[in-house]
């Protein structure tokens, strides 16, 4: 097995096992500890602090500790959560929420700049065009991801103990810590030695690529990602699937997302270098859309059992695409600033899903397909903007698509 799939794989797994253990948690933190509200205090810090630290954070510590150590640091603090809900109070699950936080913009950072890395370095070994390989690792990784929501979900489902799923944290912190390489970006190493750029700068280098107009309309795919991700998992499992068949369906629903969010992640990675990413991103988009029409027209009944399973899996594919395509754009087409631009995928998304859960028991859940219908076709107009502006620039990923075969070996190193 060459090297660089085999970091991509120990990476994958090694956030299949953290998230397996810290999902299940996650998931029912509000059911758990509902007295005086600490479940809900406890998720809320988490995102608050998830959206602060995604301002600053990540481009410090991945430039100072490298993308292998800022991840094996991060995953710590999941682990710390962990241990937190073993003995779960005020003072145990709001400080180790505020360290998840801390560390969940810096893991999700230093996730998608060390595939994007890997992806363009195999891409120049190999010859092949490194949106297309990007694309692909992208895909393998979230096909393993994903499937934590399969497992951690089953698990709570069955109501098995937590003690199984505590020792996975431990065990991604293992294998990220003494199987996954250190990679060093070609792209800095090829501009040569020089001077490190002021702390102050990479500071600020999440609010500096802002001033690049792509990165200002591209914040509304995050944030969509967010606002529906925050729909799925908490107003269609309560207003849906609790209230027509009970809470016991919820676990197997999410499973039912998790697993074609999973099989859809791999095969649009390696779609994607046949039909291009505006074709899946249009697939995402009407997949998504006919969702939210169907579910404004949609009255549940006990009787319609695998209807309320169709939802989720649609929701799944097109949950696939934004997670892989989103992921894959920003790393191509902000390379040279691939710290700042995951963070700045890392803060939107996050802002979207404190938005969807503050307005989560304010509006009815028919206004919030309205919110979401409008997000998405903002997200969408946004992208094709985008998109035509790459069209036009001589050198940008577009043109490299509509190379010939010849001066691909050529081209893609601009990626």
């Amino acid at each position: 097995m060459e090297g660089n799939l085999k970091n991509v794989l120990v990476l994958s797994f090694g956030f299949l096992l953290l998230f397996t253990a810290y999902g299940g948690l996650q998931s029912l933190q509000s059911s758990l500890y509902s007295e005086e509200g600490l479940g809900v205090a406890a998720l809320s810090t988490l995102y608050g602090g998830m959206l602060l630290s995604s301002m600053f954070l990540p481009p410090i510590l991945i430039r100072k500790l490298g993308c292998k150590w800022t991840l094996v640091l991060a995953m710590c603090c999941y682990v710390a959560f962990s241990l937190g809900n073993f003995y779960a109070s005020w003072y145990t699950l709001i400080p180790t929420s505020i360290l998840v936080g801390l560390g969940a913009a810096a893991l999700w950072s230093a996730q998608g700049t060390y595939l994007t890395i890997v992806g363009n370095a195999q891409a120049r070994k190999t010859g092949q065009v490194g949106k297309d390989v990007v694309s692909q690792y992208f895909g393998i990784f979230f096909l393993i991801f994903q499937s934590s929501g399969v497992w951690g979900n089953l698990i709570s489902s069955l109501v098995f103990g937590q003690m199984p799923t505590q020792g996975c944290g431990f065990l991604a912190v293992l294998l990220m810590a003494v199987f996954l390489e250190p990679v060093k970006d070609a792209q800095l190493e090829g501009e040569g030695e020089k001077q490190a750029p002021p702390f102050w700068s990479t500071l600020l280098s999440t609010f500096k690529l802002l001033r690049d107009k792509r990165m200002r309309l591209l914040i509304l795919l995050p944030m969509l990602s967010g606002f529906e991700q925050a729909f799925l998992s908490g107003d269609y499992t309560r207003s849906y699937t609790t209230c027509a068949l009970g809470i016991q369906f919820v676990g197997y629903v999410m499973i039912c997302f998790g697993a074609v969010d999973a099989l859809c992640s791999v095969l649009f990675g390696r779609l994607a270098r046949h039909t291009g990413r505006t074709v899946l991103f249009a697939l995402g988009a009407v997949t998504q859309l006919a969702c939210i029409i169907a579910l404004l027209l949609w009255k549940p009944h006990p009787s319609q059992l695998p209807v309320f399973f169709v939802f989720p899996g649609l929701w799944g594919m097109a949950d696939a695409v934004w997670q892989t395509q989103n992921n894959a754009l920003f790393g191509v087409l902000f390379e040279k600033n691939k710290e700042a631009a995951f963070a700045n995928y890392r803060l939107w998304e996050a802002l979207g899903f404190v938005i969807a859960f503050g307005y989560s028991t304010v509006l009815c859940v028919r206004v919030k397909l309205y919110v979401l219908l409008g997000v998405l076709s903002a997200a969408m107009a946004a992208y094709g903007a985008v998109e035509c502006m790459e069209s036009r620039r001589a050198d940008g990923p577009l043109a490299t698509e509509q190379t010939k075969p010849a001066e691909e070996g050529v081209t893609q190193t601009k990626l």
